[in-house]
C-alpha cells in the first residue's frame, strides 16, 4: 500500500512537474491568438504605410494570424505613436513608425510629443536615403541650378516654396539643414498631412521642391513627373544612378538614412517581442519582399530590437542638436 501511495504521489508530481516545466513554453507560444494591428501614423501612400503594407500577408502567414494596418494621421504621426503609447503591453496593437519620430518632440517642445525611446523597439523593417525632387516642368536640372534659384529668390525676397509631409518631420529637418548648409537663404516651408498630398502638389507645380524616401518618389520619377536632384546616402542609388551624393554638390556633413521600425507599447513582454522579431527577420529575407524594397531605392531593415533602440536614441540626440542650432520651431 504504502509502495502504491509512493509509486501513485511520483507518478502526480511527474506530471505537475512536467504541466510546469512546459508552462512557460506553451505561453510563448500562444502568442499570437487573433489578429494582430500595425498602426501607421501616416496616411496611406506614404513610406511608413508602404512599409506596413509590403509585409502585412508575409508576417500573417509567418504569425499565423491576421495583419492589419491601421492608419491615423496627424501631428506628423504622433496621433499614432501616442495610441499605441497607451495601448495594451501583449503585442496585438503595435506601431510602425519612422525617423520623424525622433524630430518631432523637438519641434514641438510644449505639446505633450511622445518620447520615442519610451518606446520598447522590436526591430528595423527598411532604411533609406531621401531624395530631393522638382517638378518635372520646372526649370531646374540639377542641384547646383536650385542651389542658385533658392540663393536668387532670398535676394528678392521671395523664398522657393518646399514640401513636407507636416511640421517637424524628418523631411522638414532635413531641409531645413540644407537651407543652413547653402548659407542660411530664406526657403517657404508648405507642411502637408502625409507624403501623398504633397506630392500631388508638387507634381502639379503648386509647391517648387521636395525631400522624402527614394520609395515614396520612385513611381513618379520612373514616369518622368518628377526629377531627382539629390540623394543624401554616401553613395549612389542604385535605381537613380544619375542622381549625385551630398558630397558630390558639395554639401559636407549632409548624409542622411531615414529608418522605419516596429515598436510595442511601454511593458510589452519580452516574448512577443522575440516572436515578431523573428517574424521580421523572416519575412525580410523572402527574395518578392527585398525586390520591392530595393526596385524603389529602399533596403530592407532586420537585426535585434536592441539595434533598432541604438539608432532611435543616436538620431533623437542628432536631430535634437539640429533643431536647437537652427532654431526649427513649428508651434
Amino acid at each position: 500500500m504504502l509502495r502504491r501511495k509512493l509509486t501513485q504521489g511520483l507518478t502526480l508530481g511527474l506530471a505537475l512537474g512536467a504541466g510546469l516545466i512546459g508552462a512557460p513554453a506553451l505561453a510563448q507560444t500562444a502568442y499570437p491568438t487573433k489578429p494582430v494591428t500595425l498602426m501607421v501614423g501616416f496616411p496611406p501612400g506614404g513610406q511608413t504605410d508602404f512599409a506596413a503594407r509590403v509585409l502585412t500577408n508575409s508576417l500573417a502567414a509567418n504569425l499565423g494570424q491576421g495583419v492589419v494596418i491601421e492608419n491615423k494621421a496627424g501631428v506628423n504621426g504622433n496621433l499614432g505613436s501616442a495610441d499605441i503609447m497607451r495601448s495594451a503591453p501583449d503585442g496585438y496593437r503595435m506601431l510602425v513608425g519612422n525617423g520623424s519620430m525622433t524630430v518631432t518632440p523637438h519641434v514641438f517642445p510644449n505639446l505633450g510629443i511622445v518620447d520615442p525611446t519610451k518606446f520598447v523597439p522590436v526591430g528595423i523593417l527598411l532604411q533609406s536615403p531621401l531624395v530631393l525632387v522638382v517638378p518635372a516642368a520646372s526649370p531646374v536640372k540639377d542641384f547646383a541650378q536650385f542651389a542658385a534659384l533658392v540663393k536668387e529668390r532670398a535676394k528678392a525676397g521671395k523664398g522657393v516654396d518646399y514640401g513636407t509631409p507636416g511640421a517637424g518631420s524628418l523631411v522638414h529637418v532635413t531641409t531645413e539643414l540644407m537651407r543652413e548648409r547653402l548659407g542660411g537663404p530664406a526657403m517657404n516651408h508648405v507642411p502637408y498631412k502625409g507624403s501623398a498630398p504633397a506630392v500631388i502638389d508638387l507634381m502639379a507645380g503648386r509647391i517648387e521642391a521636395m525631400f522624402d524616401a527614394t520609395s515614396v518618389f520612385d513611381p513618379y520619377i520612373k514616369s518622368g513627373k518628377v526629377r531627382p536632384i539629390l540623394v543624401t546616402s554616401s553613395s549612389r542609388v542604385a535605381s537613380m544612378p544619375d542622381v549625385p551624393t551630398p558630397a558630390e554638390v558639395g554639401l559636407k556633413d549632409f548624409e542622411i538614412i531615414s529608418f522605419i521600425g516596429m515598436y510595442g507599447p511601454p511593458g510589452t513582454r519580452p516574448e512577443v517581442v522575440q516572436k515578431l522579431n523573428a517574424a521580421i527577420n523572416t519575412v525580410l529575407k523572402e527574395p518578392a519582399v527585398i525586390r520591392s524594397f530595393q526596385e524603389r531605392g529602399d533596403q530592407p531593415g532586420g537585426g535585434t530590437p536592441e539595434q533598432l533602440d541604438a539608432m532611435t536614441r543616436a538620431q533623437y540626440k542628432l536631430w535634437g542638436d539640429v533643431v536647437k542650432a537652427n532654431k526649427i520651431h513649428a508651434e
